[in-house]
């Protein structure tokens, strides 16, 4: 199981420069179509002058959208992203440090940095009770001010 997770994680930081490079025109070869139509927008807000989106996403339609199969063995059922824009201009904002906590419907906690990936930063969760989740994020930008945004999540 750690194999499979140092794996994951591997993956994915190789696929973060690729990713920051694609906002430059570099996105040959990689299809990002999916990334493009990010669905289940979860939460959407401006704060403090930056449009903030969340995405809910299965593990499995995430990695879809990636253009990778779901490896076996992974504990995690749910991707966590969300993405920053400047609201006027609608330029993406990349840089910063994003904390996700999960809060599950039976009280339990699990708290994540989010990695920079594909144009927003993105963690995944173990969402397996049905019920209500509450997701509650801060993140500093490279303005340097720290934000929060808390939403409520339901699975069925």
């Amino acid at each position: 199981m750690k194999k499979l997770v140092l794996t994951l994680a591997a993956v994915l930081a190789l696929a973060a420069p690729a990713a920051f490079a694609a906002e430059h025109g570099g996105h040959a070869g990689h299809d990002m179509a999916g990334m493009a139509k990010l669905e289940g927008i979860a939460y959407e807000a401006v704060i403090d002058g930056v449009k903030t989106t969340f995405y809910v996403q299965t593990m499995k339609e995430a990695m879809a959208a990636m253009g990778m199969k779901m490896p076996a063995g992974v504990k995690e059922t749910h991707h966590i992203s969300v993405t920053f824009k400047d609201p006027k201009s609608g330029k993406a904002l990349t840089g910063g440090e994003v904390k996700v906590k999960l809060l599950s419907p039976d009280k339990s906690e699990q708290v994540k940095d989010l990695m920079g990936m594909h144009g927003h930063f993105g963690g995944d969760f173990v969402m397996t009770q049905k019920g209500k989740y509450g997701v509650m994020a801060k993140f500093k930008l490279a303005d340097g001010k720290v934000r929060s945004a808390k939403f409520w999540y339901s699975v069925n």
